[in-house]
């Protein structure tokens, strides 16, 4: 197992990625993250931190999104508030890690029975293995792996949080 970052690397990080989502974002104020799954909800929790404490005037509402990525088409993407909150709003789908865009590509699906004002992506790993189209816009790394290699994020315990190579 190789370390790619470690805590202090992935505050640094996290720090870049809350900068650029508000300035990308200063005329909304309003944010919605949307973190997919159990790892996406965490990361988007942190993102979310991070962003308050450079602008607390930010309003920023956070959700989680669940689908298998295994198979996304094994049942609907379920989210816990109903789709239409994010009718005109600034939505950000938050991963942990992008692999081919399978995930995130299917993650779109509810948000296309109403019309966000803008759907935007965070990551904190972008690897290059794409087979979706899906664009991230905030990417904490990218990395080149090869398809064999496993990507190990921990964000649970601050202090020692650590993306490793497997």
């Amino acid at each position: 197992m190789v370390k790619i970052l470690n805590d202090r690397q992935i505050a640094q990080k996290i720090q870049r990625l809350a900068i650029e989502i508000t300035e990308e974002n200063w005329e909304s104020r309003e944010l919605y993250l949307l973190g997919i799954n159990n790892n996406g909800l965490h990361f988007a929790s942190i993102l979310r931190e991070a962003i308050l404490a450079y602008h607390p005037e930010f309003d920023i509402r956070m959700f989680n999104l669940r689908l298998n990525p295994a198979d996304p088409l094994e049942g609907p993407a379920r989210c816990d508030a109903p789709i239409e909150s994010f009718i005109d709003k600034a939505v950000i789908l938050v991963d942990d890690v992008a692999n081919t865009g399978r995930t995130l590509f299917y993650a779109f699906k509810p948000l296309m029975d109403v019309m966000p004002a803008k759907v935007q992506i965070a990551v904190l790993v972008e690897r290059h293995h794409k087979t979706f189209p899906v664009h991230v816009d905030y990417v904490g790394i990218r990395l080149a792996t090869t398809l064999h290699e496993h990507i190990q994020v921990d964000l649970q315990k601050k202090g020692k949080r650590a993306v490793n190579l497997d």
